[in-house]
């Protein structure tokens, strides 16, 4: 493992910390309700502002990155193979382990923990194809993406898909539940979803790849674990993680890092 070169890695000059974050119409106290930004590729969802209510998105054609600071020191971690590399803080642990049955050959599986060694993100690499998940209209539920930054990685397009983006999407159900990581495909069109898959469709013959805390999210029962997938009694709350908390800052900051070779 080493620190960081001069000229940095690829994709950490995207992650720029905005002073303006995700709040909306702030004022110079720092009042203000938060923004929400539409998926890429999709049309304006819309719903009610309050956080009690269905949420709300804006569309937005900026791409958004969190306000919060980043550890000082980082470190890299690469597979014994150099299949996939990426940074992390210093004091953050990165633990190869066996990848899950039905991987390609050759795949991955890192797991990232903190310092205390609570979980934080899964990479893997070389998972099969999938189909998009699938549900009656009425079980749908509305989401929407507080942040949404492109990253260059290999992947294949398709119907249902973008430009890889690491990304923070908040579901709703009994609480706002919301989850982190990278992915080229579409939610839903409407802003209503089944599930949020953190997947990205990888070029062919090498198979998808996840690098997030949940590989899918969902709108959990009240007596599913939620957990490692964040929960919040608002949508402000969820803002305040992404653009305020150091934790998504670094965790951001690691998945604009991830490389792959092709």
């Amino acid at each position: 493992m080493t620190g960081i070169t001069a000229s940095g890695r690829k994709g950490i000059a995207a992650v720029v910390l905005l002073t303006a974050g995700l709040m909306a119409g702030c004022s110079s106290d720092g009042k203000g309700a938060p923004a929400w930004t539409a998926e890429p590729g999709t049309g304006p969802a819309t719903g009610a502002a309050s956080g009690s209510a269905a949420p709300s998105a804006t569309a937005s054609a900026s791409a958004t990155a969190t306000a919060g600071a980043t550890a000082a020191a980082w470190k890299v971690f690469t597979d014994p193979a150099k299949t996939v590399s990426f940074e992390l803080p210093q004091d953050w642990i990165a633990q190869s382990v066996d990848p899950d049955k039905g991987t390609r050959p050759g795949a991955v599986k890192i797991e990232v923990k903190d310092a205390e060694g609570a979980y934080l993100a899964t990479l893997q690499t070389g998972l099969p194809e999938s189909s998009p998940a699938s549900c009656a209209a009425s079980a749908r539920k509305p989401y929407v993406v507080v942040s949404s930054v492109p990253v260059e990685l290999p992947h294949s397009g398709g119907q249902g898909t973008i430009d890889p983006h690491v990304v923070f999407r908040v579901i709703q159900g009994y609480r706002y539940f919301g989850s982190y990581g990278i992915t080229n495909l579409v939610g839903g069109a409407d802003s209503k979803a089944c599930q949020l898959q953190n997947v990205v469709q990888g070029l062919a013959g090498k198979g998808n790849y996840s690098f997030s805390d949940v590989r899918s999210l969902k709108s959990f029962a009240p007596d599913e674990k939620v957990a490692p997938a964040k929960a919040f009694d608002t949508l402000d709350q969820a803002a305040g993680y992404v653009n305020k908390g150091s934790e998504f800052a670094n965790v951001q900051r690691m998945l604009m890092s991830l490389e792959i070779k092709s």
